[in-house]
């Protein structure tokens, strides 16, 4: 697991929300890692299938590294393989609430987070100007304005990937008011998602935030103007290795408070109708995902991945005893959410 320095090796940039999510992840858990911002510094180390980031860099059964992507099973590895200050509540039917929770801010947030960045001008204008000095900084000002340009044009056309389009959007855009709106009324009373502890949910959701009310213009002065608690949240998360947290300071999923019952129905109002559409969609080959999410259409490209997080999520489901399922049911009924295991 640990390189020859005894740290976690990963390749990341600030402005990759799932970087930010694993970096915040690393600190609080006291994981002692290296962090790589610029890759062809690093000629040595292996490529990806996938280029994404963050790219963590693990040795393989040979002892040579292999290179390998997708936060939420990082995640769950680190969990396995570094004991105490764990992320994941040690409670199945809690853990199964915050790996759902954990998804919402993956999968759906993100989605806000892609159409804020690329479906408005200035915020266009400041992601083609800034992401790309994360890493060509030193290249001369027109060509890295031209670099910034080429980005943007290689993004813009994504946004069908993510699910924004004219049609999407305002579902996109009216549901994270909503959810900014509960998480601000969540933090009056609770510190994290689930209790006085963060859980992997928090980190996930962390991570899409620090571009949405911290990064990208239109949805930061949004979130600033109606929302100062998650503001301030967000930077807060950022390093919580001083946190001394306790097995007390879960909540108990047979009585969730109800700020957060109102946040898991977000999900089941939006995230949960999504992913049974997009897994049906999956199933039959079908070239368009054509449904309706909070009453108003919804349409866009079939995401492969994503079918793969509603199994995932029903694998979890599934190996929960019977009292630890009732317990689970019990929490999600009437939120939406209930509809993923049925």
């Amino acid at each position: 697991m640990k390189t020859t320095e005894d740290r976690v090796l990963l390749n990341g940039v600030p402005g990759s929300p799932y970087t930010r999510k694993m970096l915040a992840l690393l600190r609080y858990r006291r994981i002692p890692y290296s962090l790589i911002q610029l890759s062809h510094e690093a000629p040595h180390l292996p490529r990806p299938k996938v280029s994404l980031l963050p790219t963590f860099y693990f040795p393989g059964p040979d002892g040579a590294l292999v290179a390998t992507t997708d936060s939420t099973p990082i995640l769950r590895r680190l969990e396995r393989e570094h004991a105490g200050r764990e992320a994941r509540p040690s409670d199945p039917a809690l853990a199964l609430i915050d790996a759902l929770l954990e998804d919402f801010g993956d999968e759906w947030l993100t989605k806000a987070m892609f159409h804020y960045r690329w479906a408005y001008a200035d915020d266009v204008a400041k992601a083609a100007a800034v992401l790309p000095a994360y890493t060509k900084a030193l290249l001369p000002d027109a060509e890295l304005r031209a670099a910034g340009a080429t980005f943007a044009d290689r993004q813009i056309p994504r946004l069908r990937y993510v699910g924004s389009n004219p049609v999407t959007g305002p579902v996109i855009e009216a549901s994270y008011v909503r959810f900014v709106d509960l998480l601000e009324d969540h933090l009056r009373t609770h510190r994290f998602l689930l209790g006085s502890r963060p859980a992997a949910a928090d980190f996930a959701n962390y991570g899409q935030l620090t571009q949405l009310v911290h990064f990208d213009p239109t949805s930061m002065a949004l979130t600033h103007a109606r929302a100062q608690r998650v503001a301030a949240w967000v930077l807060l998360m950022e390093d919580l290795s001083g946190e001394d947290p306790k097995p007390a300071d879960w909540f108990d999923v047979g009585a969730l408070p109800a700020t957060l019952t109102a946040i898991l129905g977000e999900a089941g109002r939006t995230y949960a109708p999504l992913l049974l559409a997009n897994a049906a969609a999956v199933q039959a080959g079908a070239s368009e995902v054509a449904t309706e999410i909070d009453g108003k259409p919804w349409m866009m490209q079939p995401f492969v991945y994503q079918a793969k997080c509603l199994a995932w999520l029903r694998e979890e489901y599934a190996a929960l005893d019977d009292k630890d399922r009732a317990r689970v049911d019990a929490a999600l009924a009437g939120t939406g959410c209930e509809v993923l295991f049925g």
